[in-house]
């Protein structure tokens, strides 16, 4: 499972959604909505991809400005953009739970290996080549953060949850038995308490939440996944 949400630059994000480097958060609020609208894969026309796309460009542009800044080489060296972008360190959910090397290009070009602990959430800083980097958990839509929770989709067969039963899934902590009971077929939902992100700091230990899918309603998934996204990006 991957971590890397996204592979748009932020110049190809501002062309994506008709802004300029210079937009205000207002601005790049309105011009997301009205792209969003307009390619919603609920309206006549739309198209999930675009959509996806849309929430990723600005997923990408409304990360906050760089915090902490310890060196920076000449202004005239590095665009704006790049040192925002180059002062956030993305990680995997899979790399939040276990911690490990992460690489990391600097807006100076100098690439690093980052040894990230377990139990990062977005929002962590991080010191690393005499920059302070604020840390953000990418999910792959398959496995997502949520505050200390991990959300996993899991795709089963319309029998198993027609008739219930126990099945193995993989998870984030190794393979669980889960039971597949009717009231959790009507919930959608299994919680799987104390086995989210690590306890770090004065973060609790998180629980894992997994969503039951039939494995024939997989095409959607996605769609479904960039809605729930889509309704989180629209309140901000």
């Amino acid at each position: 499972m991957s971590g890397t949400d996204h592979a748009m630059s932020p110049r190809q994000a501002r062309e994506l959604l008709g802004v300029t480097r210079e937009a205000s958060p207002g601005e790049l609020r309105r011009a997301f909505r009205q792209r969003a609208k307009a390619v919603h894969p609920d309206r006549a026309g739309g198209d999930a991809e675009a959509f996806r796309q849309t929430v990723l460009a600005y997923d990408l542009l409304r990360l906050p400005p760089p915090e902490g800044l310890i060196h920076q080489p000449p202004a005239t060296q590095i665009r704006p953009w790049a040192a925002r972008e180059a002062n956030v360190l993305n990680i995997s959910p899979l790399k939040a739970v276990h911690g490990g090397e992460v690489e990391h290009t600097l807006a100076d070009g100098r690439r690093l290996r980052i040894r990230a602990p377990a139990g990062l959430r977005s929002g962590d800083r991080l010191r690393a080549g005499g920059q302070v980097l604020n840390v953000a958990v990418r999910g792959d839509g398959r496995l997502m953060v949520r505050g200390d929770d991990l959300w996993l989709t899991a795709h089963l067969e319309r029998a198993l949850l027609d008739q219930g039963g126990r099945v193995r899934l993989d998870t984030p902590l190794g393979p669980r038995d889960v039971w597949i009971t009717r009231k959790a077929v009507e919930r959608g939902l299994i919680r799987l308490p104390g086995e989210g992100l690590p306890a770090r700091g004065r973060r609790r230990q998180g629980d894992l939440f997994i969503r039951l899918q039939a494995a024939s309603d997989t095409a959607s998934s996605a769609a479904r996944t960039l809605l729930r996204r889509f309704a989180a990006a629209w309140a901000a």
